[in-house]
């Protein structure tokens, strides 16, 4: 599939940013990366993974580090290292591309395919502009079927394939190379350290797998079900429909309640966002807890929705999917949830235990029944 004009890619940004489950960066920023690559002449979209040739090679672009909004502190200190408006060189689009780059040149392989790492707003995105703009063709599938705070939270590591070598570029133009990792945990960590000096999401380039692996390992066709996603959100609004139910129909998804948010705390720490926020629905409240993304959804203080299963936001009045920066006390919302994708229902790296709580993941499918 091809996106040939703005409302395409935007409704292709919107329906990312909804599996993007509040994390995965800025929908906004996904759509100047798409469309700057669109106006430079660049073919923007994906082919189905069969189509590739066995023999190809694959890369995972991805933006790594945390999408927390800057405090007038954390702007101050970046000053101080000459991190500023006037230094910043590298859109995200352009951060991808040049870690690939710099991938190229240290493993001295030639890459064809891009595979997106997840489906976000602003990561998926970036990605198919970095590629666009090498040439290289996007699968249409990526390693997650959702956003995830960590990369060793993708099919790719479940598989057993390495991680390492990686290549980052940031915003700024510091470029690092990951040579090596004693474990995939370790290859996050330090990939998530490398962000946290400067400041942001840096371009992170690794993953490279044959396109015969690769075909093996990929979640096939989540890219364009994250068009048609979007593409029915949009659609549903304009029509007057009640676009939140119209979404869960089509997805087999359930919302959970509609309210507002009455209170949200938030931090910015080792290169994770952090935090909660409430929404008071009347007879009920919902509790989300995300890092980055959303993970755990509490129902009047019981444990009800946790990850793998994805927990996503839908702005009641505009219609958009919420990433969590953009959140804020006073807004209205549909908090919704649906299955995870099959791949990802085994994993215990996307548990509520792996991020520290002491409580067991159900099913989404059979809590809902259970209810």
């Amino acid at each position: 599939m091809k996106l040939e004009n703005r409302q395409q890619v935007e409704d292709f940004v919107r329906g990312c940013t909804f599996f993007g489950t509040g994390g995965g960066g800025l929908p906004e920023n996904g759509i100047d990366s798409l469309m700057a690559a669109l106006n430079d002449g660049h073919e923007i979209g994906w082919v189905d993974a069969e189509s590739i040739p066995d023999d190809a090679m694959s890369v995972c672009p991805f933006l790594m580090g945390s999408i927390a909004p800057h405090t007038e502190d954390t702007i101050k200190e970046m000053s101080s290292y000459g991190m500023t408006d006037e230094t910043s060189v590298n859109p995200e689009r352009d951060r991808m591309s040049k870690a690939i780059g710099e991938l190229e040149e240290y493993t001295k392989q030639k890459f064809d395919v891009i595979v997106p790492i997840e489906l976000a707003g602003a990561n998926a995105s970036a990605a198919i502009a970095a590629g666009a703009q090498r040439g290289m063709v996007t699968v249409d599938g990526d390693y997650t079927g959702r956003a995830i705070p960590e990369i060793v939270q993708i099919t790719y590591n479940y598989d057993g394939h390495k991680l390492a070598p990686i290549a980052s570029v940031d915003e700024w133009g510091n470029v690092c190379i990951i040579k090596n990792a004693i474990n995939p945990r370790t290859t996050e960590h330090l990939g998530k350290l490398i962000s946290v000096a400067g400041y942001g999401l840096a371009g992170q380039a690794g993953m490279a797998l044959e396109a015969s692996k690769m075909k093996k390992t990929v979640i096939k066709n989540t890219l364009s079900e994250s068009y048609e996603a979007g593409k029915l959100l949009r659609e549903a609004k304009e029509a007057g429909k009640d676009f939140v139910q119209e979404l869960m129909t089509f997805l087999g998804g359930y919302v959970i309640g509609r309210g507002v948010i009455v209170e949200k705390d938030d931090r910015d720490t080792d290169g994770y966002y952090w935090g909660t926020y409430t929404v008071d629905c009347g007879e009920e409240e919902l509790k989300v807890w995300f890092k980055n993304e959303n993970h755990v959804l509490w129902k009047n203080g019981s444990p009800y929705i946790t990850s793998p299963d994805l927990i996503c936001a839908i702005d009641t009045d505009t219609g958009e999917p919420v990433p969590n920066p953009s959140s804020y006390e006073g807004q209205n919302v549909a908090i919704v949830a649906l299955a995870c994708k099959d791949e990802q229902k085994n994993s215990t790296l996307l548990t509520p235990r792996y991020f520290g709580f002491d409580i067991d993941h159900v099913p989404i499918d059979s809590v809902i029944k259970e209810r």
